[in-house]
């Protein structure tokens, strides 16, 4: 690059963008930017930039940007010698029209160097390449930063032909303090922007590349760092709430969608008529944060209160039109959510059943009145199996998807269960089953809360074991990144639910009484269920890992396939502490060897015969596994799985000996197959917790 370097300006005006989309458009179009011009060799390979995103802007400045690269040297393959050259050493008529396609001049091949090229010695013309201009690159960079933008679908705007997510105004393109030449969008560079829509005056000229933020911010009324922003509305939100005596609660992701909706976020308290805290708070904070964007206040407690932070685009010395127009605005929603609840309280749940009849969960799999039945049958028979209420669950599954056909939830899905249980406990229905119908849906993410109790839990099992019974009984199974019917994160809740309860059921019986609950000739997928159980122990594999656990761990116990998932955390603790001691590394080399023996073995060995053992090695192996077997299986019965292993590590010297002295594969027959029973039952001893194998490098 040449010595003298300044900040470069890229700016988009436009319309308001998707706010859920701002920040990667942000991030994406300064990324492409940078990265382009560092790969043309305008900026060095650590040259630092800023992304800007606003609601009406996307920009990007970055430091140490050239007008002109260096030039390089660039050395190319002409063509072998034997082809270049005559026998004279002139240059052949292919030789000269290759050099004129690439404006080489003719009396340039005394300069050519002759090497090695593979087997054939070629020639090679090095040229000096002038490094690339700014001016002459930068629309070109900016054109590709723009296609690379991840928008799923783009408009056209008045007579052009350029065509974008929203209609573009105009594009600033400064280098330092001059403008760049180019064309973007159908719109010529210049150094002009706008600011603020209401804020500010009109047409704003940034004098310098640097001064882009700071002109924004003072002329404009424009914050126009995403980040920044967000940090901003974040510190007045806390301190007013604070000032109001209240709390926030959950609010990052609304945080993150207002942070895209205003350029100048100034926050103001509003109101509403206590009345409505009669009404469900759930209801309430999602009618004020889904459709008006307000952060409710919450008491100590985590009650909701009867005021609301608003997080305004305009700064005013009597903001109390804002506030009342927030207020006017806000009271018809919860005066919605206010009549829903009332109106659907009129109906009970048990009445509401029959319309959920005509639902359909799947064209396959039948209406959501089928699925109720089956949730109904197979939550009590979960339930039974964990000693719980068979009763109440059975109860609760069969209210669980009631809500859904309820005007509350009709407006608002996300809160299906919640609104359940506000209802069941309107009818009458004990607490337990009320709970249970909310708590059934969990756990909706990583890191969510589990359904609390034997109840809740097996109405949970129930809902998650269904869909994934079912869409894998008729082949519709999770490919790639395509998961429609949510059946990862389903098997990711069954699995957290069997595990951290934990809860002492076997996967494949409770797949098997799912599958149970089906009609005759439903579920025709092969194999579904072994199909399915792959799934899920791959699942728990990623689960697993993300806690730290070590892979070679993980795929020794996980590779028996343990049909109780609440033992897991106990087995991968026991292979932990087995893997730490000395004896660790060569039992688990000899169990490698003795699984590679077994599987090339010609027939299946049963009982090892005392009579038939010859050597000392290999008497002493057979009592040694003979005495410590009880101990081995009793440890693993009574769950002991660390004590189990740590017997079993007592073994290595007789099995090291074993594989020092005798040959298994002898040519006698009764002798060969006496041992190979010796090592199949030294082998199931030792792999009762996991494969121990798998620990072998």
């Amino acid at each position: 690059m040449t010595a003298a370097t300044a900040t470069l300006l890229v700016e988009l005006l436009t319309e308001e963008l998707p706010p859920k989309a701002l920040p990667r458009l942000g991030e994406t179009f300064a990324t492409k930017i940078a990265e382009g011009l560092k790969a043309r060799g305008l900026a060095p390979a650590d040259a630092a930039f800023r992304a800007f995103a606003s609601p009406r802007r996307l920009a990007v400045t970055v430091a140490h940007v050239a007008a002109e690269g260096a030039a390089k040297e660039v050395t190319e393959k002409l063509m072998p010698v034997a082809v270049a050259l005559d026998a004279d050493g002139k240059p052949t008529p292919a030789l000269l029209k290759k050099m004129e396609a690439k404006g080489i001049a003719a009396d340039a091949v005394a300069g050519f160097e002759r090497r090695m090229d593979g087997k054939a010695e070629a020639l090679f013309h090095t040229a000096v390449v002038p490094g690339a201009r700014l001016a002459e690159v930068l629309s070109g960079i900016v054109q590709d930063a723009v296609k690379a933008l991840p928008i799923p679908k783009v408009m056209r705007w008045g007579d052009g032909d350029a065509t974008f997510v929203r209609p573009v105004h105009k594009l600033t393109l400064l280098h330092g303090a001059d403008v760049v030449p180019g064309r973007v969008l159908d719109l010529d560079s210049g150094r002009t922007t706008r600011g603020h829509r209401f804020m500010s005056r009109g047409d704003i000229a940034i004098a310098t590349a640097d001064a882009y933020e700071e002109t924004l911010r003072a002329e404009g009324k424009v914050i126009a760092s995403f980040a920044e922003r967000r940090a901003d509305i974040e510190r007045q939100l806390l301190a007013e709430a604070a000032k109001q005596g209240a709390l926030l609660d959950e609010y990052a992701d609304l945080l993150d969608e207002v942070a895209a909706l205003v350029e100048h976020p100034t926050v103001y308290v509003g109101e509403f008529e206590a009345e409505f805290l009669a009404v469900p708070q759930e209801c309430l904070i999602l009618t004020m944060r889904a459709n008006q964007k307000y952060f409710p206040l919450f008491d100590g407690a985590g009650k909701l209160l009867n005021r609301f932070l608003i997080v305004s685009n305009m700064q005013v010395a009597d903001p109390s039109n804002i506030i009342r127009g927030n207020a006017r605005v806000v009271r018809p929603r919860l005066s919605d959510a206010r009549f829903f609840f009332e109106q659907d309280k009129k109906q009970k749940l048990e009445a509401r059943l029959p319309r959920l009849a005509p639902v359909v969960y799947h064209n396959k799999l039948g209406s959501q009145l089928e699925r109720v039945e089956r949730l109904e049958a197979l939550a009590g028979a979960i339930a039974a199996q964990l000693h719980g209420d068979v009763a109440a669950a059975k109860r609760a599954a069969r209210l669980a998807k009631a809500d859904l056909v309820t005007d509350m939830v009709g407006e608002f899905p996300e809160l299906q269960g919640i609104m359940g249980r506000y209802y069941a406990l309107a009818d009458g229905e004990g607490q337990v089953v009320a709970d249970a119908i909310q708590a059934h849906y969990l756990p909706r993410f990583a890191g969510d809360a589990l359904p609390a109790g034997n109840v809740a839990a097996a109405v949970a099992l129930a809902d998650k074991l269904d869909a994934l019974v079912g869409f894998f009984g008729i082949g519709m199974v999770p490919t790639g990144d395509k998961d429609p019917f949510a059946l990862r994160r389903a098997a990711l809740g069954l699995l957290r639910i069997l595990m951290e309860a934990p809860l002492p059921l076997e996967l494949p019986k409770l797949i098997d009484a799912a599958a149970a609950g089906f009609r005759p000739g439903l579920l025709t997928a092969e194999g579904f269920a072994a199909q399915l159980q792959d799934f899920m122990f791959e699942r728990l594999k990623n689960l697993l890992r993300e806690t730290g656990r070590d892979g070679a761990v993980i795929d020794a116990v996980l590779a028996l396939k343990p049909a109780r998932i609440d033992l897991v955390p106990a087995k991968l603790a026991a292979v932990e502490a087995f893997r730490a001691l000395p004896e660790a590394e060569a039992l688990a080399a000899a169990n490698k060897r003795i699984v590679n023996i077994l599987k090339k073995a010609e027939v299946t060995p049963g009982e090892p015969d005392v009579a038939l053992l010859q050597e000392a090695a290999e008497k002493a192996l057979f009592h040694q596994v003979i005495e410590v077997a009880p101990l081995v299986r009793s440890h693993v019965a009574n769950e002991d799985y660390t004590d189990a292993l740590r017997v079993l590590a007592g073994l290595r010297a007789a099995v090291d000996q074993f594989f020092e002295d005798v040959m298994v594969m002898a040519e006698e027959p009764l002798t060969r197959q006496n041992r190979l029973a010796l090592l199949a039952q030294l082998a199931g001893l030792m792999n009762q917790v996991a494969d121990i194998s798998r620990l072998s490098a």
